[in-house]
């Protein structure tokens, strides 16, 4: 969905200088005048039935905002509540605000209560509260999900934190399964997935600075970082590219992305995401920065490097030989869904000599009488491919897995009987698809890598494969996250991060955090390889 910035007020002509605003008047849905603001600008006064119409005429035709009219018995002044139904508890506003104020009954204390200062300090029974005086900041509490208390007679008005909408469950992240390992997953309730990370990271050097993005939505958004750990011009980074955001709305984390992305144009996302805690805390320990968007169970985590695309939480909680293989797998996974399709072309079409007699004789006999040549076989099953995976995403669950499990094997088995393409070609692609799998970080950008390096085959060879390679790497090698190089710690190679890249040493030997992301405190533990047995 595209979206256009909002211009920038100053930078628009006055009606003056603007040279149509004199010529004919332009008509039509486009250029239709549009309506006042519909804000409540300036102050909140003393007279409430002033400050209730003015309620009334803003929320028009909002069948869920209530306004509750009541009498403070103990002040004789008349009062309103007013809420958005939904956003609210409303036990607590009868516990915290109504039953307070209309059975306030203190001997010798009614009286002496002439403020909102001596209202919320005296009669209130709630915690979260805030003195208002603009219709602004009422508005946005309102938004937000609080209640705002008004009584005739005070101008300003109270702001009740009272918030409990309705919200999911904390379960166990569907994209990110593992075996052995925490299984809390992020909601989409911004203070739910700071809380989380809280229960994680016992220390006050935790930091969650919060900031609304969009005009129209006002998406609350937390940068979460260790102030004695992340780089400080880091941090800064991050707070201007969100500052810098001026749209009309966020409705996710991955909206999010694409305005403060270091490489915009380039296939490999330079900011990662996870819907796991534990993951984000320990991230955060590395010495990088998250982003947390309300209405959204992705937390963002910047700098990211290549090398974590390889990597999963698992992999520091099984023992170091295994992790260090599954992680081999993953690159070999990369490599074969990659370039196997381009590789098969490239052998069929420009250099039989290299495949081995018996090998090539079964090929020939499989693509005989078939009315494609190896190219065309090989797109048309990538394209099939590719249906049969968005099928199987966008319907329900039990049918999408019959369509992508039962449509794959009918369709391919169908394809071979019938002539359209040989067995070879589609066990190449389903190995492409099985490997693509394995790495569902760089799944997306492996689909479009896949056939640049398939189109180099067809028109070069096993050249156009080595060229193509190449090019992935050097673009690789240039690119930045947040002033962090991508390619970190390979190229240029910082053999102290080297530990936790490709391979994954033991979890004593990490004793300083990642060199390329400058942390403030760069020693992670003292601990050394345990040694028990010879101290007994």
């Amino acid at each position: 969905m595209a979206r256009a910035n909002n211009a920038n007020k100053s930078n628009k002509p006055s009606p003056a200088s603007d040279p149509a605003a004199n010529g004919p008047k332009r008509t039509g849905p486009i250029f239709a005048a549009k309506p006042a603001s519909a804000g409540w600008s300036g102050a909140i006064n003393a007279e409430l039935v002033a400050n209730i119409a003015e309620l009334r005429r803003v929320f028009d035709k909002c069948s869920d905002f209530v306004i509750r009219e009541f009498h403070a018995s103990g002040m004789n002044r008349d009062a309103v509540v007013a809420y958005i139904d939904g956003l609210v508890k409303h036990e607590f506003i009868m516990d915290n605000v109504l039953k307070p104020l209309i059975v306030y009954s203190h001997e010798g204390d009614a009286d002496g209560i002439d403020s909102l200062e001596k209202v919320n300090a005296r009669a209130l029974l709630a915690s979260g509260t805030k003195l208002l005086y603009t219709g602004d900041d009422a508005l946005d509490a309102l938004l937000h999900g609080d209640s705002l208390l008004m009584i005739d007679g005070m101008a300003g008005g109270i702001s009740i934190s009272v918030r409990g909408w309705e919200r999911r469950n904390i379960s166990e992240p569907q994209t990110e399964t593992v075996v052995f390992g925490p299984r809390e997953g992020f909601t989409e309730t911004i203070r739910v997935n700071t809380a989380l990370l809280r229960r994680r990271i016992y220390t006050n050097d935790l930091r969650m600075e919060t900031m609304t993005i969009g005009s129209r939505t006002q998406t609350p958004v937390a940068i979460s970082y260790l102030s004695e750990i992340a780089d400080p011009e880091i941090v800064e980074d991050v707070k201007r590219r969100l500052s810098s955001v001026d749209v009309d709305s966020i409705e996710n984390s991955g909206a999010l992305i694409e305005y403060i992305e270091s490489e915009p144009a380039s296939l490999f996302e330079t900011v990662s995401y996870t819907e796991k805690p534990d993951v984000v805390a320990a991230q955060l320990l590395e010495g990088r920065v998250a982003i947390l968007v309300d209405g959204s169970p992705f937390a963002l985590i910047v700098p990211t490097l290549f090398v974590e695309c390889f990597q999963t939480a698992e992999d520091y909680s099984v023992r170091t030989y295994y992790a260090t293989f599954l992680r081999i797998i993953r690159l070999i996974a990369f490599f074969v869904s990659l370039i196997a399709p381009a590789a098969y072309v490239a052998l069929a079409s420009r250099h039989q000599e290299l495949i081995p007699n018996a090998l090539l004789f079964t090929m020939a006999a499989s693509s005989e009488g078939l009315p494609f040549p190896s190219f065309i076989e090989t797109a048309l099953m990538l394209v099939i491919f590719e249906i049969l995976k968005e099928a199987g995403i966008r319907l329900p669950k039990p049918v999408g897995q019959a369509i992508s499990i039962v449509g794959a094997l009918v369709m391919g088995q169908a394809a071979i009987q019938a002539g359209l393409v040989g067995a070879p070609v589609v066990i190449v692609i389903a190995l492409t698809a099985v490997a693509s799998f394995a790495i569902p970080m760089l799944s997306n950008t492996l689909t479009l890598l896949r056939w640049f390096m398939l189109v180099m085959a067809e028109v070069f060879g096993g050249y156009g494969i080595t060229l193509g390679l190449l090019a992935i790497f050097v673009h690789l090698a240039s690119l930045k996250s947040f002033g962090v190089l991508y390619m970190n710690p390979i190229a240029p190679i910082r053999v102290s991060d080297l530990k936790d890249a490709l391979i994954r040493a033991p979890l004593w030997s990490m004793k300083y955090r990642p060199v390329s992301l400058h942390p403030l405190d760069s020693a992670r533990q003292n601990s050394r390889k345990p040694d028990f047995e010879k101290n007994e």
